[in-house]
C-alpha cells in the first residue's frame, strides 16, 4: 500500500552539528542550492560547540575548490586574502623511491597531453632516458620548478592556465565561510554546546538539545563533529572501520613557520619529502608555511619525530630560523561502516580519516555536500533510497582512495628503515591493489580499468605516481599503437612548447599573490 503524504514527511529543516572546514562547507553547498529564492522551503541551521578549535595546520585542496567556492558564491580574491591562500598546481614527492638525492616526481594537476583521446605512456618508455614522465606530458612540472603561478592577473577569477587548487589557513576557511553562509546564504547560527540528542520511537532524530537554546528540531542532521562523531558514533553506535593494517601512519606533529623574509618563494605545490618513518609536509601560504611530520607510532617515537621535525626546518631554505614547539595530533585512519544511517549522514572527521597524503579529506567533504545537495531527498520515505545510493557511492570512494594512497608505500624501493619494508609487505597491501599492480605490468592505465564515471583519482593520477616511481609496463604491440605514433611525438613537442610559453608568460606565484591582494584579478 502507497503511503501517504502525512506519513512521508517533507525534508525541510536541516540541522548540522558541528563546524570547520566540513560544517561551513556542507552548510554553504546546501545554502546555496536551496536558500532564499530557490523556492524550496529548506532552512539550514548549524549548531557549533564555542570550545571546539580547529586545527589550522595549513591545507590543500584539489582542483575541485573553485568550482565549489563558485557555486557558493564567494569571489576568488577575497577567498585568498582571507585565508593567506595560494595556489597549487600539485604535490611533489621527495625521498620516496630511493631516497638518495635528486629522487623526486610530481603528480600535477593537468592530466597527460591528450588524454582523452591517447595514452602517451607506451611512447614516453620508448624515451624515458630522455625526460620524466610529467615533463614529457605535462607543463606543470616546469612551472611548479620555477615557483610559477598558473595564471595571470588579468585571467578571470577561478579560470586557469594550468589547471589548480590551493593552500589555505583552515581556520581562515572556517571564519570567511561562517561569515559569507550567514550574511548572504540565510544560514541559522547557533553557538552553543550540544548536552542530549533525542530519537523517536522508530530511530530517527527529533532534535539536538543544546544548553542554552533548547531543543533544535530537524528532519535530516548531518554530523560534522569530527572524531568526536557525535550522532554517527555515540548516538548510532555505527561501526569504525580501521585501516591501520594498510595506512601505517596515525600521529603528526605539526608546526607554522614564518618564511625568512618578504621575497621569499612560495611554492606552488605540496612538498612531501619522505622519512624513516613517515613523511613530512611542506604547505607554501602567503604569510607562512605550514610543515608537519606524519608517521607511525608503531615504527617511531614522538621524540625522534620531533628531531626529524626540527631538522628538516633547520636545514630548508626560506624559513626563519627560531625554535618551534610542535603540535600533536592523533588519529586512527579508517571509515565508518556506514556513513548515512536513519536520517543521520556524518560528512568529514566523523565520516572517516586516513592520512594527508594527498589531500584527500577536503575533496571528501565538497563530494559528501555535492551529492547531499543533488539527492536531497524530497521527503522520509525517500530518504532511505537516497542513504543505501549513498553508502555505496562513499564505500567504494574509501576503498579507492586506500589503494591509491598505499600505491605511494608499495612502489618505493626504500629498505633503510622497518617502516618501508613493512610499507613493502604483500600482506598489507589490498587485494584490490595487487590485481590492478599486475595488470598494469602489461596494460597502461586507461579510462577503463576504473568502474565510475567521477573517480575520486583517475588513470591519470595512477599514471603520474606510477612512472614518476619507476614502474615499468610491458604492452603488447599492436596495429593502433603503432599508427598512433606519429600523433604521439607531436604531442610531446606541443607539450614542450606550451611549458617554454607558459614560463615565458607567467609571473611568479609570490608576485601574483601580492598583486591579487592589492588589486584582485585586474591586469596589472
Amino acid at each position: 500500500m502507497m503511503m501517504t503524504t502525512k506519513e512521508t514527511p517533507k525534508v525541510r529543516r536541516i540541522v548540522i552539528v558541528g563546524g570547520g572546514s566540513a560544517g561551513w562547507l556542507t552548510a554553504g553547498l546546501i545554502a546555496a542550492e536551496y536558500g532564499p529564492g530557490s523556492g524550496a522551503e529548506v532552512s539550514v541551521t548549524l549548531v557549533e560547540s564555542p570550545d571546539v578549535k580547529i586545527i589550522g595546520v595549513g591545507e590543500g585542496t584539489w582542483p575541485t575548490m573553485r568550482g565549489t567556492l563558485h557555486r557558493i558564491g564567494i569571489p576568488e580574491a577575497e577567498f585568498l586574502s582571507a585565508c593567506s591562500a595560494s595556489f597549487k598546481q600539485g604535490t611533489k614527492f621527495i625521498g620516496w623511491v630511493t631516497g638518495s638525492d635528486g629522487d623526486h616526481y610530481y603528480h600535477p594537476f593537468m592530466p597527460p597531453a591528450g588524454y582523452t583521446g591517447i595514452n602517451l605512456v607506451p611512447y614516453w618508455q620508448q624515451r624515458r632516458d630522455q625526460t620524466s614522465f610529467v615533463n614529457a606530458v605535462s607543463p606543470q612540472g616546469y612551472l611548479c620548478d620555477r615557483g610559477l603561478a598558473p595564471k595571470q592577473a588579468a585571467t578571470p577569477e577561478y579560470a586557469a592556465v594550468a589547471n589548480y587548487g590551493y593552500h589555505l589557513d583552515a581556520g581562515g576557511f572556517a571564519t570567511l565561510l561562517q561569515k559569507h553562509c550567514t550574511t548572504r546564504l540565510g544560514v541559522r547560527h547557533v553557538l552553543d554546546h550540544v548536552t542530549a540528542i533525542n530519537g523517536d520511537p522508530g530511530g530517527d532524530i527529533v532534535s539536538v538539545s543544546t544548553a542554552g537554546h533548547g531543543a533544535i528540531e530537524g528532519d535530516l542532521f548531518i554530523d560534522c563533529t569530527g572524531f568526536a562523531a557525535l550522532l554517527i558514533g555515540r548516538h548510532f553506535d555505527v561501526p569504525y572501520i580501521e585501516k591501520r593494517h594498510i595506512l601505517f601512519n596515525d600521529s603528526a606533529l605539526a608546526v607554522q613557520v614564518p618564511y625568512a623574509g618578504p621575497d621569499t618563494p612560495i611554492a606552488s605545490q605540496t612538498i612531501s619529502t619522505a622519512q624513516s618513518g613517515g613523511w613530512v609536509w611542506d604547505i607554501g601560504l602567503t604569510t607562512r608555511r605550514g610543515i608537519g611530520y606524519t608517521y607511525s607510532s608503531a615504527h617511531t617515537d614522538d621524540g625522534d619525530a620531533a628531531e626529524t621535525l626540527r631538522k628538516y626546518i633547520q636545514s630548508t631554505p626560506g624559513l626563519a630560523a627560531g625554535e618551534y614547539v610542535p603540535r600533536k595530533i592523533s588519529f586512527t585512519p579508517g571509515h565508518r561502516a556506514k556513513f548515512w544511517q536513519q536520517n543521520c549522514v556524518a560528512v568529514g572527521m566523523s565520516a572517516g580519516f586516513l592520512e594527508p597524503l594527498e589531500a584527500s579529506a577536503l575533496v571528501m567533504i565538497e563530494l559528501a555536500g555535492r551529492m547531499i545537495c543533488e539527492e536531497l531527498p524530497a521527503n522520509r520515505r525517500a530518504m532511505d533510497v537516497v542513504a543505501e545510493r549513498y553508502n555505496d557511492k562513499f564505500l567504494y570512494r574509501w576503498d579507492r582512495i586506500i589503494d591509491f594512497l598505499k600505491l605511494h608505500y608499495v612502489l618505493s624501493r626504500r629498505q633503510d628503515s622497518a617502516y618501508w619494508r613493512d610499507n613493502q609487505d604483500p600482506a598489507s597491501i589490498p587485494e584490490s591493489l595487487q590485481k590492478l599492480l599486475v595488470l598494469w605490468e602489461s596494460h597502461v592505465p586507461w579510462h577503463n580499468d576504473f568502474p565510475q564515471r567521477d573517480e575520486v583519482f583517475s588513470s591519470a593520477s595512477y599514471q603520474y605516481v606510477l612512472y614518476g616511481m619507476g614502474f615499468e609496463t610491458r604492452p603488447r604491440a599492436s596495429t593502433r599503437q603503432a599508427a598512433d605514433a606519429e600523433r604521439a611525438s607531436k604531442l610531446f613537442e606541443e607539450n614542450r612548447h606550451q611549458a617554454e610559453r607558459l614560463v615565458r608568460n607567467l609571473p611568479r606565484n609570490r608576485d601574483l599573490l601580492a598583486h591579487v591582494g592589492q588589486h584582485g584579478f585586474s591586469r596589472a
